[in-house]
């Protein structure tokens, strides 16, 4: 490539866009990242910040940061016309599994400024008021054409990433379908000061016939983040304000709303798009796939994405592998956004169902099934592993190979808590995890490639998450394991690297 040429155009500065810029300069790659908006987001709706986005910015240094500045989610309660149908506890209920065995409420707009403030102190601003105008791949590089205040500008650019949202101007320049479709119901966000029964500093769901709302604590003392559906008597109307659904919001959750800061209305999408990656172009986050708000997944899947793209990406540009790793991408990514969108889905229209089906899942099911399951170990592990992430897996993936213990190729590297297994994964590289005792030739092999040997000693606790005695496992950037292998093969091992020329 030429000395001048970008090496990545990032276009969108949300989480997804900001969270790819940093690990792409982290890792030397030159970027740029554009929006068209005139600066950073005020009306967000993400809210939840689950253990697997936690893990990738501890990598970075900033979990510390976020947790700090958020709210750490004790218990839900879930509300039908102001009535506690049930309480939940979910406080640590990932202890054991994750440093972060909790779920952390942390509005968009603060998490973008974090972000963002950390990009720039690695020497990258966002353009904002910068769109781009046009595309075009002719398959050595990318012709971009960006518009702004003064006027248009070409860039050519090794490699564009699409992380611009629902109308991807990216994925429509890849010519990429985006089939699926929008919910029929419009929702609202709003930033308010409000007292009231679900404004005790937990996250309260509630729900009614076809409504929905869910009431997220924000730092401040008394403001709160609203996110539901606009009631059906309202649908028609053209312009929707806070004090339109203000009566419905204050029955349905039994709250009383004393100052707004701001408002919003939006629709909601449920799509995948045909293809994640088509030439030199790539679709992360919500350019790629969009959903309900059930469960919190949208934000910290887009990050999951932009986590698995930018080290492959990285390795790409600076000659450490071969442009064949960049095909895992999408196939990695893009079979769990199409179950997450599925499930979702699922969820979200049987509980504002207003048939019988949806009275069962409201008064039935949830006040009275879900709160005895929790108190059992199985299921609240079950039900942190999958609403924090942690359970996403790429065991399919030409990235993964072998099995050792419990743990394959492909899944997430578990976490051991005595030993602390994931502090050496701040060095954002491959390296080689043993629990027990590396042998010579491993060693050996190790020193060859430079490639990073972490031995631990081995405990009950590293048997318990699965992993297996003097077993080795290969690391990947973004903490998956590569390869495990029962006995050491060094041959093995080789083989890995080498088809894929990995350089660690």
């Amino acid at each position: 490539m030429d000395d001048d040429l970008l090496d990545v155009l990032i276009v969108g500065a949300g989480p997804t866009g900001l969270v790819l810029a940093l690990e792409l300069v982290l890792r030397g790659v030159r970027v740029r990242i554009i929006d068209k908006a005139a600066g950073p987001g005020t009306a967000s709706r993400a809210m939840a910040v689950h253990a697997r986005t936690l893990e990738f910015y501890r990598r970075l240094q900033l979990a510390d940061e976020v947790i700090s500045r958020g709210i750490r989610v004790g218990r839900v309660h879930l509300r039908e016309r102001r009535v506690e149908a049930a309480r939940i506890e979910i406080a640590d209920f990932g202890k054991g599994l994750s440093p972060y065995p909790f779920v952390l409420s942390f509005p968009q707009d603060e998490h973008e400024k974090v972000l963002g403030d950390r990009l720039r102190r690695e020497g990258v601003e966002v353009e904002w008021q910068t769109e781009l105008a046009g595309l075009d791949d002719d398959g050595g590089r990318v012709h971009a054409t960006l518009r702004s205040a003064g006027g248009e500008e070409s860039v050519e650019a090794a490699w564009i990433c699409g992380c611009d949202g629902v109308h991807s101007r990216v994925r429509d320049g890849m010519e990429v379908g985006f089939p699926g479709g929008t919910y029929e119901q419009s929702f609202y966000v709003a930033d308010v000061e409000a007292t009231g029964v679900a404004t005790d500093g937990d996250l309260n769901l509630c729900l009614g016939t076809d409504l929905f709302c869910v009431v997220f604590p924000i730092r401040t003392t008394g403001r709160f983040r609203l996110i539901g559906i606009i009631p059906r008597p309202l649908r028609g109307k053209a312009s929707v304000t806070l004090e339109d659904i203000r009566p419905f919001v204050e029955d349905l959750v039994g709250i009383r709303v004393r100052k707004e800061k701001w408002f919003s209305t939006y629709q909601v999408h449920h799509r995948v798009a045909a293809q994640f990656h088509k030439g030199r172009a790539f679709l992360v986050g919500d350019a790629g796939h969009v959903h309900s708000p059930a469960g919190g997944q949208g934000m910290n899947t887009g990050i999951g994405d932009a986590v698995n793209l930018a080290w492959k990406l990285a390795a790409v540009v600076r000659g450490r592998a071969s442009e064949q790793i960049l095909d895992s991408y999408e196939p990695e990514r893009i079979a769990f956004a199409r179950t997450l969108v599925a499930t979702t889905d699922t969820v979200f229209t049987g509980v504002v169902d207003p048939h019988l089906r949806g009275r069962f899942i409201r008064r039935v099911l949830i006040p009275n099934v879900v709160p005895r399951l929790i108190r059992f170990p199985f299921f609240r592990r079950f039900m942190f592993r999958t609403l924090s992430q942690i359970r996403i897996h790429y065991r399919d993936s030409a990235l993964a190979s072998g099995m050792a213990g419990n743990v394959h190729g492909g899944d997430r590297l578990p976490w051991v808590e005595s030993v602390d297994n994931f502090a050496p994964l701040r060095s954002l590289g491959w390296q080689l995890h043993v629990y027990g005792k590396a042998r010579a030739a491993l060693a050996e092999f190790a020193r060859s490639r430079a490639l990073a040997l972490q031995e631990f000693d081995w405990s009950a606790d590293a048997g318990r998450a699965g992993l297996a005695r003097d077993a080795a496992y290969l690391i990947r950037p973004d903490t998956y394991v590569a390869l495990a292998s029962a006995t050491q093969d060094v041959a093995e091992l080789q083989r890995f690297i080498d088809r894929f020329a990995i350089v660690p």
